[in-house]
C-alpha cells in the first residue's frame, strides 16, 4: 500500500510536453494522506496541473477521516465509491517514490520505491469533486493500487499501479473505453523500479526533511538479481 510519498522537483513539461503548468508543482520529502498535492486531469482537451486532498470525498462521505487514499484496481468498477470516477475521472500523481514499510522482527524497516534512472513516476488515480464546510479543497484523489511484481512483493504486496508516459493522455481521456483504461492497471515491469532503504525518521509523517529519503543501502533492482 501507498501511505507516504516522497516529491520532489520534476520535469513534467519535458515528460508531457502537452501539460498546461500554471502553478508549481507541490513538493515534500515525506508526504502522508489528508495533505494536498499535485495532480493532473484533462481539462479542455489538455492535460493540466492542478491540486487536490489526498482522500477521495463524494459528496455523500461526511467524516473527512474516512477518504479513502488509496483505490483498489480490481475493484474499480464494483464499488460506488469508485465506479463513476474511474469512468470519466481519472487522473495522474507525478512522484519521485513512494515509502514502502518491510515488516522485520522487531520494527517496520522503511524502504523508498522509485525508477531505477530515479526518474518521475506517473502514478493512476482518481479525483472526484466535492463542497463541504471542513476544507477549503474542492477536489479530492485517491490512487490505483495493483499487486506489486515479483521483485518489489518481499517489501509490500500491493503499489500504486504506474501510467507510461506515451498512455498519460489516452488514461485521463474520459472517451477512453474502460477495458481499455484498465488494462493500464498491471503490476510495474520487473526493469522500471527499484527500492532502497531509508531512515526511520521518515516513519514521522510530521519529518519534513529532504534527509528522509537518503538510502542507507543499497538499491535492489531486477538486473543485479539477474546477475547474482
Amino acid at each position: 500500500m501507498a501511505g507516504r510519498l516522497h516529491i520532489t522537483s520534476l520535469p513534467l513539461d519535458g515528460l508531457l510536453p502537452r501539460l498546461m503548468l500554471d502553478q508549481p508543482l507541490r513538493t515534500s520529502p515525506n508526504l502522508a494522506p489528508r495533505h494536498p498535492l499535485s495532480i493532473i486531469r484533462l481539462e479542455q482537451g489538455r492535460p493540466r496541473l492542478t491540486t487536490a486532498f489526498w482522500g477521495l470525498t463524494p459528496p455523500w462521505l461526511k467524516v473527512l477521516d474516512h477518504a479513502p487514499h488509496c483505490a483498489r484496481a480490481e475493484s474499480l468498477q464494483e464499488r460506488a465509491m469508485f465506479r463513476d470516477a474511474f469512468a470519466a475521472r481519472r487522473c495522474l500523481i507525478p512522484v519521485s517514490g513512494i515509502y514502502v514499510w518491510k515488516a522485520q522482527a522487531h520494527m517496520k524497516q522503511p524502504f523508498l520505491v522509485t525508477r531505477v534512472d530515479r526518474g518521475p513516476l506517473l502514478l493512476a488515480a482518481l479525483w472526484v469533486r466535492y463542497h463541504t464546510t471542513l476544507t477549503a479543497f474542492t477536489d479530492s484523489t485517491a490512487l490505483i493500487t495493483v499487486p506489486s511484481n515479483p521483485l518489489l512483493a518481499p517489501l509490500t504486496d500491493r503499489l500504486p499501479a504506474v501510467i507510461d508516459a506515451a498512455c498519460a493522455e489516452t488514461w485521463l481521456d474520459p472517451e477512453t473505453p474502460l477495458d481499455r483504461a484498465q488494462m493500464n492497471l498491471s503490476p510495474a515491469p520487473l526493469e522500471l523500479l527499484g527500492a532502497f532503504p531509508v531512515s526511520r525518521r521518515v516513519n514521522d509523517p510530521s519529518c519534513q526533511d529532504w534527509a528522509c529519503a537518503h538510502p542507507t543501502g543499497n538499491m535492489a533492482r531486477w538486473h543485479n538479481e539477474q546477475e547474482t
